[in-house]
């Protein structure tokens, strides 16, 4: 194993963690003991999300990639920006940092006798436990997971391009994160993140961790799907690098006379 490679592991620990504390904090630190009534409601934890993701992306991009979620990083194998011997290692601590998350969460509300099983602890899910009494079926769950994520990692892929504009790639991946997030938490509090699926229905159970295989499989379908998407949108650095140099050429011209 490199000597760097713990680092970029312990990366995404750390990150995950930061992900599911904020995000999941500002689901359940600020709604009564039952889970009845939210102060800061879909926008406020759409925000969470979005703004931690945002914090994440500048503080460890640079140690990991910030991938923080399994679909990204799968998404990103698919697409050979990561070697194929750090996805396991990344998920595995990916997992743990989204756990460790939410387990201090818990640990935080239960001082005001909150129950991760009486209330399901912000996990996601379909049918009689989708969000607000809203009932979506599995197959609208599951399709909203798919495209959302994809989303997710189609923005990761372009805003990651070593063609984008350099340092606004936390920006774009943050604001998509908030955006699929105000469609996707009325239909099953949206995952788009296999990690944060597991880190609240190993403490919520029964029902949370029934329907977990929909919020680990969709997602991660999605995300192999928009890696697939963009290579096929993506326009190679040859072709770009040609019209580039002709552009240059053409102004250089036209600048003589």
């Amino acid at each position: 194993m490199n000597k760097y490679a713990v680092n970029k592991y312990a990366a995404e620990l750390v990150g995950t963690f930061i992900l599911v504390f904020v995000g999941i904090g500002t689901a359940v630190l600020e709604s009564t003991k039952d889970n009845s009534a939210s102060n800061v409601g879909v926008i406020g934890v759409a925000f969470a999300f979005g703004f931690a993701l945002l914090a994440i992306i500048y503080t460890i991009g640079p140690i990991s990639g910030a991938h923080v979620n399994p679909a990204v990083t799968i998404g990103l194998w698919i697409s050979k920006k990561i070697e194929g011997r750090d996805v396991p290692w990344y998920i595995v601590f990916q997992i743990i940092g989204g756990i460790l998350g939410a387990g201090v969460v818990l640990f935080i509300a239960k001082g005001h006798g909150y129950s991760a099983s009486g209330t399901g602890f912000a996990s996601n899910g379909y049918g009689e436990h989708s969000p607000f009494g809203n009932g979506y079926d599995w197959m609208s769950a599951f399709l909203a997971e798919v495209v959302l994520t994809g989303l997710l990692v189609l923005t990761v892929h372009g805003a990651t391009d070593v063609k984008a504009p350099v340092g606004f790639a936390g920006l774009a991946i943050g604001l998509v994160l908030v955006g699929i997030h105000l469609v996707g938490i009325p239909v099953d509090n949206l995952s788009a993140n296999p990690a944060r699926s597991i880190a609240t229905a190993v403490f919520a159970r029964g029902w949370a961790l029934q329907q977990l295989w929909l919020f680990i499989v969709a997602p991660i379908i999605g995300g192999i799907l928009a890696a697939l998407v963009y290579k096929v949108i993506r326009v190679p650095d040859a072709v770009i690098s040609t019209e580039t140099a002709e552009q240059a050429l053409k102004s250089e011209q036209a600048e003589r006379g």
